[in-house]
């Protein structure tokens, strides 16, 4: 009795590649339109959408961020500018009273100007100027200066004169920091260097010595 051949390996075809690597060859050889047909899925579509939404709030975020600072900016310019003008407006108060110290001490006879009061008021007015001093406010200089009508308020002018500067102060004027607090009333006429020529002229032609012809 002849015994069955066990080894049948030689009725199997042999495997030239694995499973696995043979599904993804016939992937690879998928036509290139079946290929492209990834681009047409929703979830692209979706993608691009949330993408193009992105960049749209991120620009509207950036725009508003900017917004935002210069609306801080304005505000703190204008609280500046509020903050300022106040000041000014408190300041202002005060220089009737400087006026008032300062025409007291110039009405004082000479002969009175050794007494202990007048030494009082004096140090009062010198006090109430450095405090003005320290706040920013600052005289302005107006006599023997070119008239400005932006610092200076002419309620006077010699006659026959240009009136181009400025030849006497009735009332100081004053400024907080850069800003006018009250215009210097003055009287306007010539410049300082030609305002005694015609009249020193004048007074030489009439000395003169009048001589018979």
């Amino acid at each position: 009795m002849t015994e069955p051949d066990n080894d049948t390996s030689q009725n199997q075809a042999p495997y030239t590649t694995w499973p696995n690597q043979q599904a993804d060859d016939e992937a690879k050889e998928l036509p290139a339109d079946e290929a492209e047909e990834g681009d047409d899925d929703p979830t692209f579509a979706q993608l691009a959408a949330v993408s193009a939404e992105r960049d749209e709030y991120l620009d509207q975020l950036q725009r508003s961020r900017a917004e935002f600072a210069n609306y801080r900016r304005r505000v703190d310019q204008e609280r500046q500018i509020i903050g300022d003008l106040a000041k000014r407006d408190a300041l202002i108060q005060f220089l009737p009273v400087v006026d008032d110290f300062e025409r007291a001490l110039a009405a004082v006879p000479e002969e009175d100007r050794s007494n202990s009061w007048l030494s009082g008021m004096t140090l009062i007015q010198q006090k109430l100027a450095g405090i003005l001093e320290r706040a920013g406010v600052s005289p302005i200089e107006a006599l023997g200066e070119p008239f400005d009508p932006s610092q200076h308020e002419a309620v006077a002018t010699e006659p026959g004169t240009t009136g181009t500067h400025v030849v006497e102060v009735y009332q100081k004027g004053y400024r907080v920091g850069d800003q006018l607090a009250r215009p210097a009333m003055v009287k306007t006429g010539n410049p300082p260097a030609a305002a005694g020529t015609p009249a020193d002229a004048d007074t030489t032609a009439k000395d003169a010595p009048a001589f018979d012809a």
